[in-house]
């Protein structure tokens, strides 16, 4: 791997600034989410090439970035068990809410995408949930890959692993900034909506992205905290709903919360407990 130490958070930082540029021409203005596709991939196919093109140059390959072939299956169980465990308290503190309130609840599965202002578009089909599963496998490895993978790997050769940790959630945070700056700008949101939820957003994305980023020190590979992700934009964001006689996902973003909280606690404090182990033994 040849490269300069001191270098490696400023080459972070322009790569990140490449593919942030990408991403907000596709959301502010191809809109791609809003098309027949209900998604904004283009910026992830256009990130995972960027990271071919930077491993390339640096000699490094996609195993030493965590993609290693041999633990695939098993890890993929531990990350789909941990967004499923997590969010299956998060669901049943849910409908337990909504009973109390009088709104029988029920779930139901078809196609939506993610909305910071509760607006839903529904479709359904096996096209679609095709679609869905393939453009969130894209998403997972290019956000994976280059916010887990790529960054905290690169970065830690010039600086430890605490540091690039934090470097990579903060810039995972601040890529889903782009979101509500658009619904802020299409007259979704006031500015005080905007502000509120731009920094809970970003702070939810940086604590998801530390979540995922310790399981990938942890367990050396990428595989455990992209289960994760997928299980968690794919089927509990966008397939798996909760439906009322008076909307659908009235409270999804408090169900995201609670269920990444319950995660983001454990997981942490399963690092903790293995850290002081190691220092023990």
């Amino acid at each position: 791997m040849k490269k300069s130490y001191k270098s490696t958070v400023r080459n972070s930082l322009i790569l990140f600034a490449v593919c942030l540029m990408v991403h907000t021409i596709e959301v502010m203005f191809i809109r791609t989410d809003e098309t027949v596709f209900a998604e904004c991939f283009i910026n992830k196919v256009f990130g995972i090439t960027a990271l071919f093109w930077v491993l390339s140059r640096l000699k490094m390959s996609w195993r030493d970035i965590g993609f290693k072939k041999e633990a695939f299956l098993s890890s993929t169980a531990k990350g789909i068990g941990i967004c499923a465990g997590s969010y299956l308290a998060a669901f049943a503190a849910e409908f337990i809410i909504l009973a109390a309130q009088g709104r029988p609840a029920h779930l139901e599965f078809f196609v939506t995408g993610f909305s910071l202002t509760g607006s839903t578009v529904k479709l359904t089909g096996a096209g679609f949930v095709l679609m869905c599963i393939f453009f969130n496998i894209i998403n997972v490895w290019m956000e994976e890959g280059v916010f887990r993978g790529f960054f905290i790997k690169y970065i830690s050769c010039g600086h430890n692993r605490k540091k690039a940790l934090y470097i990579s959630s903060l810039l995972f945070g601040l890529w889903h900034l782009v979101t509500p700056v658009r619904s802020l700008l299409d007259g979704d949101m006031s500015h005080t909506e905007f502000a509120v939820m731009s920094v809970g957003y970003v702070v939810l994305s940086m604590l998801m992205g530390i979540k995922w980023g310790l399981l990938y020190q942890m367990s050396g590979n990428i595989w455990i905290g992209m289960a994760d992700h997928f299980f968690n934009n794919c089927v509990v964001t966008n397939l798996l709903h909760v439906v009322t006689a008076d909307g659908v996902d009235e409270m999804q973003i408090i169900r995201v919360i609670t269920g990444e909280l319950i995660s983001f606690i454990a997981v942490a404090a399963y690092s903790r407990i293995k850290v002081r182990k190691e220092v023990y033994a």
